[in-house]
């Protein structure tokens, strides 16, 4: 069976436990590209990502763009949004339809 998970700093993350998710908290760039990594290969189907370590880690997210799963998908840390996550969804929403559909290309 797919899981979820949740990588971030723990203030960010463990909110997401009341949500029966399960969260991974991480302190570094390098502790959560090995968590990225191990969730992966282990069954999760869904794998939510702090913006600012989405960021620092996109080349490592890049690996799993053409792959079916795992959806990894951007998510504000406890300092609120920075806009790099909607970014991240537009711009796999304009190579998977071929056109901006989310801001009609204002953005």
């Amino acid at each position: 069976m797919y899981k979820i998970g949740v990588i971030g700093d723990r203030d960010s993350v463990l909110g997401f436990k009341a949500l029966g998710l399960e969260v991974f908290p991480v302190h570094n760039e390098e502790e959560a590209k090995h968590t990225l990594r191990e969730l992966a290969d282990n069954e999760y189907a869904i794998i939510y990502i702090v913006e600012d370590l989405a960021v620092a880690l996109e080349k490592e997210i890049d690996k799993y763009k053409d792959s079916r799963l795992p959806a990894i998908i951007p998510i504000p840390g406890k300092d609120g949004a920075s806009g790099r996550g909607m970014d991240s969804v537009k711009k796999s929403v304009e190579r998977a339809v071929g056109a901006d559909i989310l801001f009609g290309g204002d953005n």
